[in-house]
């Protein structure tokens, strides 16, 4: 279905090299997530692929049209190549239906008729049948990119590119447009997705790119990508993105920053909303019960030995969000049973938690905390 050689892109006005090498082989009917740190060229991928970013060099085929040659009529080779943007691009002064209708009139010669019934009927597979008299301006943003994908829809594709469709909405509008993803995705059409929501990638893809350093660094199944990477930098990236870590010491730490953080990575995983609020309170008592509770002497031990450090995961396997605390090993025990204070940390911990350990971990002090998914 599409077809990448060699290909590359720098920008002439900054000098920036954004993709080096960049080659692949995608089947009619494969469902491939392109994740991988921001800037590594993701979204110049998929904006290159139907040209709005021409590249620098190689060659791209799309059923068999090489789209970079001279003389290919790109727009035409665009009616069958959907595009679903971070920022919905939907027209303001048109209601949600003449959205819908506005590509298949004027780009395919449907009748106004025939495209209108169209669009109810995918307006109604996204659940806005009931706004099509809508405008854009009073929609969520959730429900515009719901609406930019009945829009792409409406075009009958052959495939269609999605760059981070859910990156500008409010976590809580991330589910509604990912289910939605995921229906079309089952009606096998091709489709090319940029994400961060790395357990909807694990779940709707038949492959997933890893990109780095200008190039599709590591490809391979989700299992492969996210359970077994083979690379250096997968690996890392994999690592890093299973967790939310948060530093602190005596003088504090951005408690609703690290809270927010906690929130979005909860969001990323699919948790739902009850095992995110008690793993958000379940970080806040460990924060209140292990650093604003701490006496001088411990307080001094933690800044001469470079603080604490928090890391929150979430285990797909069990289902149990785990947060391991790590702490100096010349800090008395925090959760010294054997004192008062001690003991209240503890019973505050165990009164949010499902089970508190304690022990050591790589020549420092640790304790573990779970959540758990009732």
């Amino acid at each position: 279905m599409i077809r990448i050689e060699h290909l590359g892109k720098t920008y002439s006005d900054t000098g920036l090299t954004v993709l080096t090498d960049v080659n692949a082989e995608i089947q009619d009917g494969e469902i491939i997530s392109i994740i991988g740190p921001s800037g590594c060229g993701k979204s110049t991928f998929l904006r290159c692929i139907n040209m709005l970013e021409p590249p620098t060099s190689g060659n791209i085929w799309i059923d068999g049209v090489n789209v970079t040659g001279p003389g290919t009529d790109i727009s035409k080779v665009r009616r069958s190549l959907g595009m679903v943007f971070q920022s919905f691009n939907l027209f303001d002064n048109l209601s949600v239906l003449d959205n819908v209708i506005v590509g298949p009139v004027k780009l395919l010669g449907m009748s106004p008729d025939t495209a209108e019934e169209q669009a109810r009927e995918l307006l109604e597979q996204v659940g806005l049948a009931s706004k099509a008299d809508y405008f854009p301006s009073q929609l969520s943003g959730g429900q515009k990119q719901r609406v930019a994908i009945a829009r792409c829809m409406s075009m009958n594709p052959k495939a269609i590119l999605f760059d981070e469709p859910t990156s500008a909405l409010d976590p809580t509008m991330v589910s509604e447009v990912l289910r939605v993803i995921r229906n079309v995705a089952s009606r096998g059409i091709t489709m090319l997705i940029v994400t961060h929501e790395m357990q909807f990638a694990r779940n709707v893809s038949t492959r997933v790119f890893y990109m780095d350093q200008g190039v599709i660094y590591e490809d391979g199944t989700p299992e492969q990508i996210f359970d077994h990477p083979v690379r250096e930098r997968t690996q890392y990236f994999v690592k890093r993105i299973r967790t939310v870590s948060g530093h602190f010491d005596s003088a504090g730490c951005d408690l609703f920053g690290l809270l927010g953080k906690v929130h979005n990575f909860c969001a990323q995983y699919g948790l739902d909303g009850s095992l995110t609020e008690r793993t958000e309170k379940a970080v806040e008592t460990l924060i209140s019960c292990c650093l604003t509770s701490l006496d001088d002497a411990q307080s001094a031990k933690l800044d001469a030995c470079g603080g604490m450090d928090l890391d929150v995961a979430y285990s797909e396997k069990s289902g149990h969000v785990r947060m391991r605390l790590l702490y100096p090993m010349e800090m008395d025990g925090i959760l010294d049973t054997g004192t008062a204070r001690g003991q209240a940390r503890l019973d505050g911990l165990l009164s949010v938690c499902m089970s508190v350990e304690q022990g050591t971990y790589e020549g420092r002090q640790q304790i573990l905390a779970g959540v758990n998914c009732e």
